[in-house]
Order: structure tokens, then C-alpha cells, then sequence
């Protein structure tokens, strides 16, 4: 296996373990923090294909801004005393290790391609346009991204159909 391979397929098992926690975890929070992780293999995907814009707005936007809101929201929606036991057991660093060996790979993995990587692209005092930008972003990778935010609907309707089953049994004497 080429170099050129192996930094593909680290952050593609990466994703793929990450997604399986994902699906199989119990707790909300867990699952979010394993769908960042996800989300962020992706974005390493997108960098080694040589779509740097790409992987700035999956980590800019899906992993930063809006799954930290979902988890938010879990977050959010656990109040009670049984919570304040939860949160006693989430923070013990054991929970943490799954996570962090798989962000660790992804780290060890964007560090090498950024390092190993000529600056060929980009001329000196070149600026780059919005339609530079545009073009970019959506003629190769257009398919990627909307899947991408295909997935983040779904997420979306799963979030407001649990937060509203919540709330209906929360509201039932």
C-alpha cells in the first residue's frame, strides 16, 4: 500500500469505527461526541483529496458549530437529580479514551500531510475570489457536500422528534 493510500484509508477506518460508536452507543452524548469525531475524519478526507475548503467548512460547521449544539441540547434536556449522577460517570477519564485514540490518529494523520505537503497551489500574492472559492467548493465536491448535509437533516429531524417525545411525557402527570 502507497503512502498516498494509507492516508486515506486511516481516516476512512477512523470514520468508519467512529460512525459504528455512533450507532451503537446508549448515551446521546457519547454518540455526539463519536459523530465529531466522525465528522472530523471526514474533513481529514477531504484535505488528502485536495479539498482544503471542503475540510475547513465539515469542521467549521458540521463538527463545530452545529453537532456542539446537539450536544447542547442532550446536554440540555437531562435535568433532574438522576442527571447529576450521569455526569459524574461521563467524567470520568475512561469515557474519554475512545475518542481520544481516534482523534489522535486523525492528528498524527492531518500533521503529516500539512508538513509533508508543498506550498505548489498558491503563488505569492495570489488572492483568492469568491468565485475561486465557489468553484472549489462545488464542481468536484458537490455530491460530497450535499450528502453531507443530507446527513445533518436527518440529524436534525431524529434530534427534534426525541426532544419532542421528552417533552410529552415529561408534560403527562
Amino acid at each position: 500500500m502507497t503512502l498516498d493510500l494509507a492516508l486515506f484509508w486511516i481516516p476512512a477506518a477512523v470514520a468508519l469505527v467512529a460512525t459504528g460508536f455512533v450507532i451503537t452507543r446508549k448515551n446521546a452524548a457519547h454518540a455526539l461526541i463519536y459523530l465529531v469525531v466522525s465528522l472530523l475524519s471526514v474533513a481529514v478526507i477531504f484535505f488528502v483529496l485536495g479539498a482544503p475548503f471542503a475540510a475547513a467548512l465539515e469542521v467549521v460547521i458540521y463538527a463545530g458549530a452545529i453537532v456542539v449544539l446537539f450536544l447542547f441540547v442532550v446536554m440540555m434536556l437531562n435535568l433532574g437529580n438522576t442527571s447529576v449522577m450521569r455526569e459524574s460517570r461521563w467524567l470520568r477519564p475512561g469515557m474519554w479514551v475512545g475518542p481520544a485514540i481516534l482523534v489522535s490518529i486523525l492528528l498524527i494523520t492531518m500533521v503529516y500531510v500539512i508538513v509533508g505537503l508543498p506550498d505548489a497551489n498558491v503563488t505569492k500574492g495570489e488572492m483568492v475570489g469568491p468565485k475561486a472559492v465557489g468553484n472549489e467548493l462545488f464542481r468536484p465536491y458537490l455530491l460530497a457536500v450535499e450528502l453531507a448535509g443530507f446527513l445533518l437533516l436527518a440529524a436534525l429531524i431524529g434530534a427534534y422528534h426525541l426532544g419532542r417525545r421528552y417533552l410529552e411525557q415529561r408534560r403527562e402527570p
